[in-house]
């Protein structure tokens, strides 16, 4: 009877694991070596990312209209850049949240939640031993600020061991990215009118020279453009993965 039952419980939480990962498994990831360990990048699609690190996963803006996040891996942290709807979804953070969860946001999500931490354009916090960094995401072209006016919402840099992540949110090319520092990947975004245009994210590039570059939450935008308009910039990796 003990045998039939450990054997039960064995199967049970063998099929858990791997329902887990069978839902990842549906789409595409990239792997990185980091002085703390394996980085696993998840792709969801959109804004939204997932990272896996030392044990730990990390949610960028989590939509449900991209999957049914149901049987996914509970988040650690989630980060939210900003509260419109395709980036603050309760649906999503419902279905992955658990009672430990650290909430990374600015303060109009922190208004639309009720919990979390706040960080303002600048601040850095040590959020599950991780280092985050909340860097400014707004737009400069005359008539786009009403989509994201400066110093409300937020881009991340997140530190995983020894590489530094800046996912940028939304936002153009921004003087600001030009102070920008050792960025071993970045995502950068590419949906006109509301973030940037291919030549925007091209000259955003030659600002801070990230070692990999990722465009990402790019809807129609012809991705291919980037290619040749970064054609100077060899030091850089051009990343094209399902992320419209």
């Amino acid at each position: 009877m003990f045998m039939k039952k450990t054997f039960f419980i064995f199967t049970l939480m063998t099929t858990l694991v791997t329902a887990t990962f069978g839902q990842l498994s549906k789409f595409e990831n990239d792997v990185f070596e980091t002085s703390g360990g394996k980085l696993t990048i998840h792709f969801i699609g959109h804004a939204s990312l997932i990272f896996e690190f030392n044990g730990k996963t990390i949610y960028v803006d989590p939509w449900s209209n991209l999957t049914d996040f149901t049987g996914f891996p509970k988040a650690d942290v989630i980060l939210l850049t900003h509260h419109h709807f395709d980036h603050l979804d309760a649906k999503a953070i419902e279905l992955i949240a658990k009672e430990s969860t650290q909430f990374v946001e600015t303060k109009d999500v922190f208004d639309a939640l009720k919990k979390g931490k706040v960080l303002k354009n600048g601040d850095t916090e040590k959020i599950n031993d991780l280092k985050v960094e909340a860097v400014p995401a707004y737009n400069t072209t005359k008539g786009r600020d009403i989509y994201h006016p400066k110093g409300r919402d937020n881009g991340y840099i997140i530190t995983f061991g020894n590489k530094r992540v800046y996912v940028a949110g939304d936002t153009e090319d921004i003087p600001e990215i030009a102070t920008l520092k050792n960025i071993d990947i970045a995502f950068l975004p590419m949906n006109q009118p509301y973030t940037m245009t291919p030549q925007q994210v091209a000259d955003a590039v030659k600002m801070f020279h990230p070692s990999i570059l990722y465009p990402y939450h790019f809807g129609d935008t012809d991705v291919s453009i980037l290619k040749p308009l970064l054609a100077n910039e060899t030091n850089v990796e051009l990343r094209l993965r399902k992320l419209n």
